[in-house]
């Protein structure tokens, strides 16, 4: 490998999802399984393909002050925040917020309402709305965390 390159990246990300009880949580993750390869007949870069599905691109503006309550993600869905912050409560109280350029993975289908919770809460941080790029994934849920690498 060239020092263009640099060594093998590790990006960290957000996995939000459900255990077997049906209660959501919250673990850091980090995507790990890349591949350096030329594209298109460009230098190479490294590339982490993550397996086909059939998807949909939904943007969201969540206006100051705006706040979720108790809800699931509509379909396992990979979240970047563009602009602005925003936070995630899970049912067991775990609470992390991010900023541009950081992204999570939504994957709380099929909880179980436990005292009023169910799935996650979420809101805006500070003065600036939050603006993010959800990709809806058209795959049933996976029970296990960081199952992407």
């Amino acid at each position: 490998m060239s020092d263009k390159t640099g060594p093998k990246p590790e990006i960290p990300y957000s996995h939000l999802w459900t255990d077997d009880q049906g209660v959501s949580h919250q673990q850091r993750c980090t995507l790990t399984d890349w591949e350096l390869k030329g594209v298109g007949g460009a230098d190479p870069q490294w590339n982490n393909k993550q397996a086909r599905s059939e998807a949909t691109v939904v943007y969201t503006v969540q206006p100051v002050g705006w706040v979720g309550d108790w809800h699931e993600n509509p379909a396992p869905q990979w979240i970047v925040v563009l602009s602005g912050r925003w936070w995630i409560e899970s049912m067991d109280g775990t609470r992390i917020e991010q900023g541009p350029g950081e992204f999570s993975f939504g994957e709380d289908q099929g909880c179980t309402e436990t005292n009023g919770r169910k799935g996650h809460r979420s809101g805006t941080v500070g003065d600036q709305p939050a603006v993010l790029m959800t990709i809806q994934l058209h795959v049933p849920p996976v029970r296990r965390p960081c199952h992407f690498s």
